[in-house]
């Protein structure tokens, strides 16, 4: 049996992608499929929940073992948490803001023979930036910014140049 899931964003209306996962697949495999879709740095933590139909958070699923109360994705097969059509997932990819993928199943789809699952079979938008460090002085930071510019300290904050630090070197 192949599932059919719609990821959609809270912060990026534009965005959706659809995955289709053959029900043997793990939520790792499913995790990495959409780390890779995304282009989502993947050594950060994410997890996937099971949610209610007002997503509300139920059973977790980490990439590692962090003790009770959680399963390990690669041990979690599709098949076992899809217990309705209309079953819904939160793939919280930014663990220390708790921002989430809302993912819901809509349905089975016919196998095709051939194809590598899963897969991402329809895709729109910019997907939401992986990581914003909140809570420091002055504007969020991206880290995406950060990567591809130059960073400029202003001289209100500018740190003392080593050449600077002479008369320390008697201490």
């Amino acid at each position: 049996m192949i599932y059919k899931f719609v990821l959609i964003s809270g912060e990026e209306e534009a965005f959706s992608r659809e995955f289709e996962l053959d029900e043997k697949n793990t939520l790792l495999e499913f995790h990495k499929a959409i780390q890779e879709e995304l282009e989502y740095d993947n050594s950060q933590l994410a997890s996937f929940f099971t949610a209610s139909e007002k997503w509300e958070k139920e059973e977790e699923f980490t990439l590692f073992d962090m003790g009770s109360n959680t399963t390990i994705m690669e041990d979690v097969i599709i098949d076992d948490i899809i217990i309705n059509e209309n079953q819904k997932l939160l793939y919280i990819f930014d663990l220390f803001n708790e921002r989430a993928l809302f993912i819901e199943c809509i349905g089975e789809v016919d196998l095709i023979v051939g194809r590598e699952y899963p897969i991402c079979v329809q895709s729109q938008g910019m997907p939401p930036q992986q990581i914003i460090l909140k809570g420091f002085s002055g504007p969020d930071i991206n880290l995406d910014d950060l990567a591809e510019n130059e960073i400029i300290v202003d001289d209100e904050n500018d740190l003392p140049n080593l050449e600077d630090l002479e008369d320390f070197d008697d201490l």
